[in-house]
């Protein structure tokens, strides 16, 4: 109930001192601070408590707020429950309440939810700063959290929103999605277009999701890598394009080369990362063929458990990447080279993955004993006690379709890999536990397991490095290098040549295939080798043939690099201004200039720039370190600055898909228009928000 007593904020202050014109000093009673102001404008102390002491000021506030409750009810009249204790304060208006749980103008916890003022509560108006603060909370929760709009007219919601603050008014789902959200992605774009005028070096991402029917039936994505001034890595999604059913190869180039344009950034990418794709049909996750294993129903994904799983069929069916029949896919591939020119380059753990799905059909006895461990984990995980199987998996979430788990992530082939190790690793433990039974796994099957296990092994620590923590870098802007492509490569291919499968050797081969075909052609591409080169961990330590890798890096550094005074158009702030800025001559100190005064000063030696093989033959002499590479040469762009100039362009280019690849995935299953009732425009919205949520709320 609100107090009888006046509420002021000076009850937070200690006066001290009082002059003429109601001039007065007072001393915060929290940390001391002296504030000067006017008894009749208290803003100043107001402020304080905001920003310093803000459990304080929301006691303020909530006091003024019940002071003006208390003024606004014509009474206030207490319902006796249980034998008389007093229960609920509920306002009494003498006229008819206009919300939507007003009879008789009493207000019921129902009262308000459909927006109107009676019942006594003053609403906010639509501009108040509670209200705004509110609905900016809702709609950064829908976009962060990819829940359908239509949330906000769910009756639940709305009951929660009366409950937490009666006086806010529920915005309609029509206001969020014309309105509220269209005006945060402006917001954004200004803030990328911001940011990338001022890119010193950048590439370009395309990603294509498909799977839907009608009149849009997939997006593709356009994100953008950029290294700032001051060598920190960014990424931001451009435009998440809509496909429709009869989009050509022509048309989503033209959209892209629209997207550059508007971006400014038309000519200025130094790689555009993408694959041949066609229009028709896209990748499903890979997955270990035959191991299965379906989330809770609680997690409203059951549905989903089997469906897009079942790679070997895709495979079987002559898909690469998801991407139609092989002329198709010529045919694309031959548009892209037109189209991006030499500038295109496939992702690397696209690649990775693929040799996987290779490697996997080739063995088809696989997917029958894959089945039988997967039936043997769904047992176990449903008869065996959490705090015994906690022995085996670090924590609950570790757990495939446990809790805290995120089912379509448990379905990637690596998460079920590593689940598949740790099953074998404690086999004996959860047998005894379980007790013997037809679907315990025999000696030869475990042997089989084992090998596919061992084998991947190599395959699965490159994904790792390459990838991270998923769920960790949808919030940062974790990026990877193509520095990692080869040496992985060499990695794997070393492990290939030296390992054993007596019980499946087609694994072994359909692996090594893959690779050659796949990835063995980065061990000769001159992008990858100077990545990789100038990677301070790395350099040339890596090469069983310096000095012929030391010839190929020189030319091709000496294509990208030029000399340290040369104006370098990636630079320019202001890249459609065709007029070059007038450059201001740097003043002259005294001290260049003899005289007898200072005849006792030594002579200064005259600094000759170091040519790009002097600077390369110095670099490759210091020892290799682990130190991050952008940081590296941030701090050695003076010494190195040829190089500095070649480095900054090759480490723009991610090894690994996007965040909207990430974002398409989940999206998938969350967000489908027969599921969530999104249209598509607001599903390309609420993917370019999710995309780019840390460019708006960066301290959420």
């Amino acid at each position: 109930m609100a107090s009888a007593s006046k509420v002021s904020i000076l009850d937070y202050f200690n006066i001290v001192f009082e002059g003429e014109n109601g001039k007065i000093e007072s001393n915060c009673k929290a940390c001391g601070t002296r504030i000067q102001a006017k008894r009749s404008v208290t803003s100043n102390f107001v402020t304080h408590l905001k920003r310093k002491h803000q459990a304080m000021y929301d006691d303020f506030v909530k006091r003024k707020d019940m002071k003006r409750e208390g003024y606004a009810s014509a009474s206030l009249h207490t319902f006796p429950t249980n034998g008389g204790n007093t229960r609920y304060t509920v306002p009494i208006s003498t006229g008819v309440g206009g919300g939507g749980g007003c009879v008789g103008g009493i207000a019921t916890l129902e009262g308000g939810v459909g927006g109107g003022s009676g019942g006594g509560v003053t609403k906010f108006d639509r501009h108040d700063p509670r209200q705004v603060l509110i609905s900016e909370a809702i709609a950064k929760m829908i976009v962060r959290d990819l829940q359908p709009v239509s949330i906000v007219e769910n009756q639940g919601f709305r009951e929660l929103l009366q409950l937490l603050e009666p006086r806010y008014t529920p915005e309609a789902q029509h206001y969020i999605q014309s309105q509220l959200l269209p005006a945060y992605a402006y917001q954004a774009q200004l803030a990328t277009r911001q940011s990338l005028a001022s890119a010193h070096a950048l590439t370009l991402s395309l990603d294509l999701w498909k799977g839907f029917t009608g009149a849009t039936s997939g997006y593709l994505g356009v994100t953008c890598h950029f290294l700032t001034s001051d060598w920190q890595m960014r990424s931001a999604l451009l435009a998440c394009l809509p496909l429709t059913g009869g989009s050509s190869g022509n048309r989503v180039l033209s959209d892209f080369d629209e997207v550059c344009h508007s971006h400014g950034i038309s000519g200025r990418a130094y790689r555009v990362v993408a694959e041949p794709f066609s229009a028709t049909t896209t990748v499903k996750p890979c997955c270990l063929p035959g191991f299965h294993v379906s989330p809770p129903l609680a997690n409203g994904l059951q549905e989903d458990a089997e469906e897009g799983l079942d790679n070997c069929k895709t495979l079987k069916e002559g898909m690469r990447y998801g991407h139609g029949d092989c002329g198709e896919e010529r045919d694309w591939e031959e548009l892209w080279e037109k189209g991006l020119g030499g500038i295109r380059v496939d992702c690397f753990s696209r690649c990775l993955e693929q040799c996987i799905r290779e490697g996997l059909r080739s063995c088809p006895q696989l997917s029958s004993t894959l089945a039988k461990a997967a039936c043997f984990y769904t047992y176990i995980t449903s008869a065996v006690p959490p705090e015994k199987l906690s022995q085996v998996f670090d924590s609950p979430g570790s757990i495939m379709g446990g809790p805290g788990n995120n089912p379509p992530a448990a379905r990637d082939w690596t998460a079920q890999l590593k689940v598949l190790r740790r099953l074998l690793d404690s086999m004996e433990f959860l047998e005894e536990l379980s007790g013997p039974g037809e679907l315990a796994l025999g000696v030869s099957e475990k042997a089989l397991l084992r090998e596919l296990t061992d084998t991947l092994e190599p395959f699965t620590e490159a994904w790792d490095m390459v990838h991270g923590d998923r769920q960790t870098d949808l919030q940062t802007d974790r990026h990877v290098s193509i520095s990692l492509a080869l040496p992985c490569v060499l990695g794997l291919r070393k492990h290939l040549s030296e390992t054993s499968t007596p019980r499946c050797p087609s694994l072994l081969a359909g692996l090594s295939q893959a690779v050659e075909s796949r990835l063995a052609t980065i061990l000769d591409d001159p992008l990858y080798i100077t990545a990789t080169t100038l990677d301070p961990q790395f350099k040339l330590t890596w090469s069983s043939t310096p000095d012929w890798h030391r010839q190929v890096l020189i030319e091709e550094l000496s294509k990208h690099s030029r000399a340290p005074n040369t104006i370098d158009p990636n630079t320019d702030l202001h890249p459609q201004s065709q007029t070059p800025p007038n450059l201001v001559p740097s003043p002259v100190s005294p001290l260049s200039r003899p005289c007898k005064l200072f005849s006792f000063i030594k002579q200064r030696p005259t600094t000759q720039a170091k040519s790009l093989e002097q600077e390369l033959a110095v670099y490759l002499r210091e020892e290799p370190t682990d130190e991050e590479a952008l940081h590296y040469w941030r701090r050695k762009s003076i010494d190195f600055p040829l190089l500095a100039q070649v480095a900054k362009r090759a480490f723009t280019i991610p090894a690994c898909g996007t965040a909207v690849e990430n974002i398409f995935m989940t999206a998938e299953h969350s967000l489908r228009p027969e599921r969530g009732r999104i249209l598509p425009k607001n599903l390309e919205t609420l993917i370019y928000l999710k995309a780019n949520f840390r460019l708006l709320w960066t301290h959420s």
